[in-house]
C-alpha cells in the first residue's frame, strides 16, 4: 500500500472545482466527453454529492431527446458515464445505450487479426488495421466493466483479448514504453514515438483489470496486464520530470510536460498498489495541483492528438485550452487519492 500523504479537504475542494468546470463545458457525445463525465462518474462516487449526479442525468437525458451520433470505437466512451447513470437511478434507457454500444463493438466494429479492435473515429475506414492505445479505454475497459457487471464470459473475453494483443502490439519490450499506435498493413509503429498520453490509456486501464475481476488470476491475460503494467510503471518512474509531470513524449527532454498523461499514469501507480512508487505519486500530485486553476481547468492539457509523423508533430500539438480529457484524467487521479 502507498503512504501517501494529502490534505483531504483540499482535494475535496478541488475535485468540485473541476467537476462543476467539466459539467459547464459544451460537451457532446464523443471521446472528449466520455472521459470527462467519466471522471465525474468517479468524483461522483467517491464524494457522494447528488449534485453531480443530477447534472449528469440532466446532460445526458436532454442529449438522448435530441439524438445521438453512431457508433464508433471513440463514442463508445460514453458507455462509461451510462453504466453509472444505470446504477444510480435503475432507469433502463441509460442501460440499453449500453448495450447498444456493446452490440456495436461485439458484431458490428471494424477488426483485424487476432479479433482486435481497429480504431475508429468515425463511421468512415479512418486508420485501416490500426490499433491504438485510446482503444483500451474506449471500448476495452469498457467492455470489462459490463462484462464483469453481467458476468458474461464471452464479454470478458473479448475484452482481455483486446488488453493482450495491445500489449503485443504496443509495448515495446526493451523499454517498458508504449508506442502509441500500430499499423498491422506496414507491420510498424508508424512514428514509432513513446507519447505520453498513450501511455496513460495502457497503464490507466490495465490498472482496473484486477478491481473489476474477483478472480482475475484464473484468466490467463491477466498474467500479461500485470506483467506489462509493473514493466511499464518501473519504466515511467524513471521519465518523471522535477516538477512530478510526464512529458508529451516520455523521453524526449524538449517535449514539453503533459499534465493528462500525468494524472493517468499517477492514478495507475495508486492503483496498483507498489509501496515503492509512493514517492513518484507524492510527488505527481504536487505537480497536478499546481497545473489546477482556480476556476477548475485542468492546465498543460495536450489537444487531440492523432498518430504522428515525428517528434516535431507532438511537440507541437497545442496545450493553451481546457480538454474534456485532461478534466476526467484529473477528477480519476484525484478520486484516486482519496477513495
Amino acid at each position: 500500500m502507498l503512504q501517501l500523504d494529502y490534505d483531504r479537504e483540499q482535494i475535496l475542494q478541488v475535485i468540485d472545482k473541476v467537476t462543476r468546470k467539466t459539467l459547464a463545458m459544451d460537451l457532446t457525445w464523443d471521446w472528449p466527453c466520455g472521459v470527462a463525465y467519466y471522471g465525474v462518474s468517479r468524483a461522483y462516487k467517491t464524494t457522494g454529492n447528488k449534485d453531480y449526479l443530477n447534472m449528469l442525468i440532466q446532460w445526458a437525458d436532454e442529449y438522448i431527446e435530441l439524438g445521438l451520433p453512431d457508433w464508433t470505437v471513440n463514442t463508445c466512451a460514453m458507455g462509461h458515464v451510462m453504466i453509472t447513470l444505470y446504477e444510480e437511478t435503475g432507469n433502463q434507457k441509460y442501460w440499453d445505450i449500453v448495450m447498444s454500444k456493446v452490440d456495436y463493438l461485439q458484431n458490428h466494429a471494424l477488426r483485424f487479426g487476432d479479433n482486435v479492435l481497429q480504431h475508429t473515429v468515425s463511421v468512415a475506414n479512418d486508420f485501416p488495421e490500426q490499433a491504438w492505445a485510446d482503444t483500451l479505454f474506449m471500448a476495452a475497459f469498457f467492455l470489462l466493466r459490463v462484462g464483469s457487471k453481467l458476468n458474461d464470459q464471452a464479454m470478458i473475453q473479448d475484452a482481455l483479448n483486446q488488453y493482450y494483443w495491445h500489449i503485443k502490439y504496443l509495448q515495446d519490450p526493451s523499454t517498458g514504453f508504449w508506442f502509441h499506435g500500430y499499423n498491422n498493413v506496414k507491420q510498424d509503429h508508424m512514428s514509432g514515438l513513446y507519447w505520453g498520453r498513450a501511455n496513460a490509456w495502457g497503464a490507466y486501464t490495465m490498472s482496473q483489470v484486477k478491481p473489476l475481476l474477483k478472480d482475475w488470476y484464473l484468466y490467463p491475460q491477466c498474467m500479461d496486464v500485470e506483467c506489462s503494467l509493473r514493466d511499464q510503471l518501473a519504466a515511467l518512474k524513471l521519465v518523471q520530470t522535477e516538477n512530478g509531470l510526464w512529458r508529451t513524449v516520455l523521453d524526449d527532454e524538449e517535449s514539453y510536460e503533459e499534465v493528462s498523461a500525468s494524472c493517468g499514469i499517477a492514478a495507475a501507480m495508486i492503483n496498483n498498489g507498489n509501496p515503492l512508487h509512493t514517492k513518484y505519486v507524492q510527488k505527481a500530485l504536487k505537480g497536478i495541483l499546481e497545473n489546477i486553476s482556480e476556476d477548475g481547468r485542468v492546465l498543460g492539457v495536450s489537444g487531440g492528438t492523432a498518430v504522428m509523423k515525428d517528434r516535431e508533430g507532438y511537440r507541437n500539438i497545442p496545450k493553451d485550452w481546457i480538454q474534456g480529457w485532461g478534466q476526467g484524467l484529473a477528477l480519476a487521479f484525484l478520486s484516486d487519492m482519496i477513495k
